[in-house]
């Protein structure tokens, strides 16, 4: 990025002084640099650095008043209360009550950042192929765009679609979600084969086949929702490809005296994710590269002091009748921390979290209401501004889970059995003692996935996202799509309202 920089720098120091032909020259030498691997780097790194959450709502995950916010609090999983003594915004509460509007700035923040995201995504692209670079480093861009337009449909459906950066904002039409899919599939059919197949090292948290493959199979496990076509049997073939050729397992969850929740399970969510079952992560060194928040922001003040030596947010609360999902003896319970006994460490003058919460908003809840989660116990670096845990965008669970839904629908429950069955033996349950039903599926799903962003989706595609659930009550499907947000109306007079917003 500093070369970059100096590029940009010595160009515009020459502008007023150079001729024609020196100014296409120093396009040339451009070029030059974009074919060079540390060109090439640069033009990607500026498009791999929307990833990692950061203030302001930047970022698919670690921060705050951003994508994830928005996606996993309007589910059943998690919410921010407002406190009766005043602390927290009502807008993480409203989320979770279905009481958004378009003027919420989660949803003008998560638009904001997509489409920056796309627009960085398209200078790469083009200075990549300009230049002619490393087909596997245009490819890697290629898919990152896509990635992020797959984010904008499954939010908002019908939304601007451009892929140069050539018309002003009020000048770009709105496509059809139907028309943006086909283009995400296409793109990511096309540039598969130019990926690398390479696992860690340099490829951590970059973009490679398998990383690929599993948002080609998001899509198609979606498509019902987004295009009303049913694609299970593509989905199907993605996630066999994935299973057979990938060499992905699940990762251990055998006893493990040194981590706070006595299990290798939770390895899954700290400093790096392992190789064995992530395929695709967001690498985080706080203050550095993003920032991981989510238990900071659950604990409480001097609780976060006592458990992990920085002050807690309390933020971030847990409903019960999410917790009631899992069984008592399931390793994954343990991220839940609640009770005169909880799980984890018990120092003393630890907080007692109440589990129940009965308001959410008006007057709020009270400062010890609500079950805390631990799922990313802080590592260093950290401070009371975030850890630096790594998050896994996808893991190897989700695609086993994805197979045996897509058996399911497509009339082969016997032999979905396996891939549940594997998914619930590795955290200590036992086998399903029938074959299982798509409410399984979506359960289990709901257990082994909860924070990490796919809530929303399943619970959209599985038919339970509008109905009522603990505080909730139940809503109509307009809000199957977030309303598209007010300041991009009205920046672009050519944007249609989504229906009933």
């Amino acid at each position: 990025m500093k070369k970059i920089a100096y590029i940009l720098l010595i160009s515009m120091s020459f502008l007023g002084c150079v001729d024609v032909e020196e100014e296409v020259y120093d396009k040339y030498a451009a070029k030059d640099f974009y074919a060079s691997p540390e060109g090439s780097d640069a033009a990607l790194a500026s498009v791999y650095a929307q990833i990692p959450g950061n203030w302001d709502g930047f970022g698919y995950a670690g921060a705050d008043n951003g994508w994830y916010d928005l996606n996993c609090m309007s589910t059943d999983e998690q919410v921010v209360p407002h406190r009766n003594t005043g602390d927290w915004q009502l807008e993480f509460a409203r989320i979770y009550l279905r009481d958004w509007q378009p003027s919420n700035y989660l949803l003008n923040n998560t638009w904001n950042w997509l489409y920056q995201s796309v627009f960085r995504a398209n200078t790469a692209i083009e200075q990549l192929e300009a230049a002619n670079a490393d087909p596997m480093k245009i490819a890697e861009a290629r898919v990152l765009r896509a990635f992020f337009y797959y984010l904008l449909i499954d939010d908002f459906g019908d939304v601007p679609w451009f892929v140069k950066n050539e018309l002003p904002v009020d000048s770009i039409p709105q496509t059809p979600r139907a028309e943006i899919f086909d283009f995400i599939v296409s793109e990511l059919e096309t540039y598969m084969d130019d990926l690398s197949l390479t696992k860690g090292g340099n490829f951590y948290g970059r973009i490679n086949r398998w990383a690929g493959l599993a948002i080609l199979a998001k899509v198609y496990l979606n498509a019902e929702v987004y295009v009303g076509d049913p694609m299970y049997e593509k989905c199907l073939s993605v996630c066999d490809e994935i299973i057979n050729e990938g060499g992905f397992s699940l990762h251990s969850a055998e006893e493990d005296a040194s981590h706070p929740l006595k299990s290798k399970y939770y390895e899954l969510f700290g400093d790096v994710c392992p190789n064995d079952e992530t395929i695709w992560a967001i690498y985080t060194t706080a203050d550095v590269v993003g920032r991981n928040i989510f238990t900071i922001r659950s604990f409480w003040g001097n609780d976060g002091t006592l458990l992990f030596g920085y002050g807690a947010w309390n933020g971030t609360v847990v409903p019960p009748e999410f917790i009631a999902l899992y069984e008592d003896h399931d390793i994954r319970k343990r991220q839940f921390r609640y009770g005169s006994d909880p799980y984890g460490p018990q120092p003393e003058g630890f907080i007692n979290y109440l589990l129940e919460i009965d308001n959410l908003d008006n007057p709020g809840a009270a400062p010890e209401a609500g079950a805390r989660n631990m799922k990313f116990w802080p590592v260093e670096p950290m401070s009371s501004g975030g850890a630096s845990n790594d998050f896994p965008i996808y893991r190897y669970a989700d695609i086993l889970l994805m197979k045996a839904e897509c058996l399911i629908r497509l009339g082969n429950a016997a032999d979905a059995k396996p891939f549940v069955d594997e998914v619930r033996q590795r955290v200590g349950l036992n086998s399903l003692s029938t074959n299982p039903t798509l409410n399984d599926v979506y359960d289990e799903r709901g257990r082994e996935l909860n924070w990490e962003g796919h809530r929303r989706q399943d619970m959209i595609r599985f038919g339970t996202f509008t109905r009522s659930h603990g505080l909730v009550p139940e809503v109509d499907e307009k809000y199957h799509l977030f309303p598209i947000p007010t300041a991009a109306l009205n920046a672009n007079p050519r944007l249609k309202q989504n229906p009933g917003w």
